[in-house]
Parts: structure tokens; sequence; C-alpha cells
């Protein structure tokens, strides 16, 4: 069964990492599925000459239909195509329309299973705003696409050991203190350990809470979000679940303490993303749990500045793809179990 793979923001590097994934991964460990433009993808291939056969279908049911796919050649799902020659590294509404068109098609794909999942390329907020999109984002798209109206912001990292998951996402830091004191914390919780079971088969997983202000308030001193909502928070789940903290962010990520800890719940953007890019900035992997349907993506961005010049990593999106197929597995092997 096929994995769909969106080709993000084609003026930046996603149809490069691609196409060298393509290349990279034993075709044994998963299918791909390229989404979005084939003629951004034919044009990478050919200035940076990597030499991927490509197959391009105008919809999944011409794939469907066609018997005579080698097993060597990438097939794509042609979306939208752009109108003149491509721009590496240009802030471009077209490819903003492309990239988010690329993502709806892949995710309706998945919820329609004729995927299995679907691993995205980068895309650029800007582009897209200017595209006309209100959401300029996967997680917020996905959350609507299939009404889920929280899902949580992962990011894992096989070789070090590191997950993170955000209390709070893409706010202003103004904001993050007021938020954590109306939010459903108990639910984000509950909904995070539930989400390392079924998608990372950790039957009893270790959470880590940090705390919102530095040393965790000392007891107070430095703000109180942690005595009056935190704190309380964890002592009352920590009855039925591997749940410890609030701890001081700067002093737990510095003793390595993380390793104890199947998961580490940051209360905002910078608090986990800083150690978690400074930790897994080759490897780390963007995970959006809670939907019906499996997404990942890797940990970086467009990368404007390289783009086109064959000088992107593969790694982080090979090791989004294989942990795509790691969770679309496990997701059937729970599902089968519970029949």
């Amino acid at each position: 069964m096929f994995t769909a793979w969106t080709t993000g923001d084609i003026h930046g590097i996603g149809p490069e990492v691609i196409l060298k994934s393509f290349q990279e991964l034993d075709h044994n460990v998963c299918s791909p599925l390229a989404v979005g433009s084939a003629e951004a993808l034919r044009y990478y291939n050919r200035t940076l000459d990597l030499g991927v056969t490509i197959a391009e279908f105008d919809s999944f049911r011409d794939l469907e239909n066609d018997n005579g796919l080698a097993h060597d050649a990438l097939p794509v799902i042609s979306v939208a195509e752009p109108a003149g020659p491509l721009s590496p590294g240009a802030i471009s509404p077209e490819a903003g329309h492309i990239a988010m068109k690329a993502i709806d098609t892949a995710a309706r794909l998945c919820l329609e299973k004729r995927v299995r999942a679907m691993v995205t390329a980068p895309v650029h907020k800007e582009a897209i705003a200017q595209a006309g999109y209100a959401n300029t984002g996967h997680t917020d798209f996905l959350a609507e696409l299939c009404d889920v109206p929280n899902p949580i912001m992962l990011f894992h990292d096989q070789s070090s050991s590191l997950t993170i998951a955000l209390a709070t996402v893409h706010i202003p830091l103004l904001s993050v203190p007021g938020l954590i004191r109306s939010m459903d914390l108990e639910s984000f919780l509950l909904r995070l350990s539930s989400s390392l079971q079924t998608d990372f088969n950790i039957d009893s997983p270790r959470i880590a809470v940090l705390g919102l202000n530095p040393h965790a308030s000392d007891g107070g001193v430095i703000g109180s979000e942690e005595e009056t909502v935190i704190a309380p928070c964890i002592e009352k789940l920590s009855e039925n679940e591997l749940i410890e903290g609030p701890f001081p962010a700067d002093g737990f990520f510095g003793a390595g303490m993380f390793r104890n800890y199947d998961a580490v719940v940051a209360m905002y953007h910078d608090q986990g993303l800083l150690p978690f890019k400074v930790l897994s900035f080759e490897t780390g992997i963007n995970v959006t749990t809670g939907l019906p349907i499996v997404r990942t993506s890797p940990d970086h961005g467009t990368g404007f500045d390289i783009a086109g010049l064959g000088r992107a990593s593969s790694r982080s999106f090979i090791e989004a793809a294989i942990l795509a197929e790691r969770i679309a597995d496990n997701r059937a092997a729970k599902s089968k179990f519970k029949r």
C-alpha cells in the first residue's frame, strides 16, 4: 500500500529531498507516492542530475488502473502545476497553493484509506498566506480537515531518545501563561499518553512535564502557574498515569533527564524546540498525533537558501518516512487486536 509524500513548497528543498529519499530508501520498507507537482520533481531531477524515473498520473484512480508502473519509478499524482519557470528560493502564492493542494489531496487519500500514511515536505507560511489560506501550517489545516479540534504537535528523534510534545504551539509568548491557565491540561496529557501507547507501542508511557516559569517558579516566587495549574493536574493524573513534574527546563535538559522519559511536555514552542533542534537537528521528526490519519514530516524548513543547489540532506525526511510506516503498522496491529 502506498504512502503519500507531499512535495511541499516547490521553490524549496522539498522536491529534492523526496527524490533523494526515493533513491536511498528500501522500497520493501515503504511504497512512496509523491503528491504535488510533477513538473517540480522533473525540474530538480534534471537540474541536479539525480536520474529518478518519474511516472505522472492525474489521479489516484489513474494510478490504480495502471498495470505497467516500473518498480524503480516514482509515481506522482499531479494536483497542480506552475504556470511558468520555477524560481528556487522565491516566495510565491502559486507555490503556496500547490503545497496546500498536495496536503489536501494526500490527507483525503488517507481518510479514504487509499494510502496508509502521509509524509509532508516543508511548506512556507508566507507563501501559503499569499495564496489565500487561513490555516498556514500543516497541523491546523489537517485538524480542520479531519474535524479534530486539538491534535498534538510532537517532535521525535529515535537516535537521541528524545520526544517532545508542545502544550502550546505557534502563539505569541505573551499569550502563553493565559492559555496554560485556561487550557484543559488534563485532557492534553491523557491524549498524549494514549497516542504514545497507540502510535509508539509504549504500554505504560512515562511523561515529564516542564514548568512554565524559570526554575519552575521556585515554589511560587517566580510566577504561580506551577502551583495553581500544572502541579495539581500532575498530582491528579499520577494516580493512574506515569506523569512527573513540573521540572525546571534548563536543569532538566542540562542533566539529560529526558532520557528517563518516553515524552517531555514543553509549555511553549521554543522551550521544547530549542533543545530538540540542538540535539536532533539532522534526525528530528515532526508528528501530528490524535488525528485519524498518520502524518509525519522532517523537522526542518523549506531551505530557500540552498534550494536547487543539491545540498539538501534527505536524512530527516527518510527518518520521517520510516516512522510513518511504523506508526501505521502499530495502528493496524492495535486495530486488529481490538477485533
